[in-house]
């Protein structure tokens, strides 16, 4: 446990645990980044609970998410992406203090952290807003009548290729794999389809 005392080791620690919670955020999956950010928040939780912190140094961190959030909602704004990153180098090498000197995390260390995660953060963070403000490359109405081929046996619920894109599917007979199909409705995201010959 005396590693976990190491105010290096706490910034690490705190450093991957966020880094992996704002992963999770943007792209959820498996369940693994988060159980793997909760792990490491929970051990620099301790750390930190055991370790001299300076106030002001952790309000600059905070302070530093508002330029943070600027820079990836505004297009070609880096000045608050370098104020940003700016206010994580300071907050970071001051975030502890011991009893020899004002800052017990080595200034080298938060300042390549905080240059390779802060950027590293804003791409992910923009790339997935981009993401989800795209619209639909196609209109789903457009997908009834379309032809296409299925996948998998359909027998009730299959997968059908249609219009470039791979779609569960449902049809009251069965439909053999590769056979070719017409969409005659649609329920959401499930297309009702029959064999393209009995249509």
């Amino acid at each position: 446990m005396n590693l976990l005392m190491d105010p290096n080791v706490a910034y690490l620690l705190l450093v991957i645990g966020f880094f992996l919670a704002i992963i999770a955020l943007f792209s959820p999956g498996t369940g693994v980044l988060e159980v793997g950010a909760i792990f490491m928040i929970v051990l620099a939780g301790y750390s930190i609970y055991n370790l001299p912190i300076n106030a002001w140094a952790l309000v600059i961190l905070l302070a530093g998410v508002f330029p943070f959030l600027l820079a990836v909602r505004k297009s070609r704004h880096w000045i608050y992406l370098i104020l940003a990153l700016v206010a994580f180098v300071i907050g970071s090498i001051f975030l502890f203090h011991s009893d020899k000197s004002a800052t017990a995390i080595n200034p080298v260390l938060a300042t390549v952290v905080s240059v390779i995660v802060g950027p590293l953060v804003w791409i992910i963070a923009k790339r997935s807003l981009e993401a989800i403000s795209q619209k639909p490359k196609f209109n789903l109405e457009d997908l009834v009548g379309a032809a296409g081929e299925a996948r998998s046996d359909i027998d009730r619920d299959g997968t059908v290729y249609i219009l470039g894109e791979e779609w569960s599917a449902r049809s009251s007979s069965r439909i053999p794999a590769g056979s070719r199909v017409k969409v005659v409705s649609r329920e959401g995201l499930v297309l009702i389809v029959k064999p393209d010959q009995e249509i």
